[in-house]
């Protein structure tokens, strides 16, 4: 009987742990609709001129002067994140969708510009402004291509790309989820 019941606990646990059958598949979709549904145009007017201008310059007084100067136009910032919070419930399990935009003044960094309600990303780190070019979002941002990408243990992201009006890709989401979801892992 223990054998069993230890034999049920441990299937019980795997079952748990591998998480919505289709991930991947899910992903691959939502990542599919986000690029046909984000306004790259709307993207691009998000950040204001004065954020833009300030966020690479140092103010030896205040270096951290920065990452104090962060504001958007919300109306472009506003309509952008209700799609993507749209886009991560076309599922029944917790999906965040990230956008990420390059600078053109220094096409080496990138910005996650809008985040959502369950913080995933195999990407940001609390409280940083901005990041190196990270290999597979630049090739996003290259070629046009979807990538799935698995750094982090069980945290699986699809890259897709987003297109202005003219058909050139100024940006990307990230679609994140994870096989195994602790509500409580960023309540503090």
């Amino acid at each position: 009987m223990k054998i069993f019941l230890a034999l049920l606990l441990c299937l019980g646990s795997a079952a748990a742990q591998a998480g919505p059958p289709e991930l991947e598949k899910d992903l691959q979709e939502i990542a599919r609709v986000a690029t046909v549904m984000v306004d790259g145009d709307v993207c691009e007017r998000i950040m204001t001129e004065r954020a833009l201008k300030k966020m690479f310059t140092v103010d030896p007084k205040d270096p951290w002067a920065g990452s104090d100067n962060f504001d958007v136009n919300i109306e472009p910032y506003i309509q952008t994140k209700k799609t993507l919070i749209r886009l991560s419930r076309l599922v029944a399990y917790p999906v965040d969708c990230n956008l990420w935009m390059p600078f053109r003044e220094n096409p080496r960094k990138i910005q996650v510009l809008i985040r959502n309600r369950y913080e995933m990303s195999q990407y940001w780190t609390f409280g940083q402004l901005h990041a190196d070019m990270f290999p597979e979002m630049k090739e996003v941002l290259d070629t046009g291509k979807r990538i799935a990408v698995q750094k982090k243990g069980d945290i699986l992201s699809v890259l897709t790309p987003v297109y202005n009006s003219l058909g050139d890709i100024v940006g990307l989401v990230e679609v994140v989820s994870r096989a195994r979801f602790n509500a409580q892992e960023n309540v503090k």
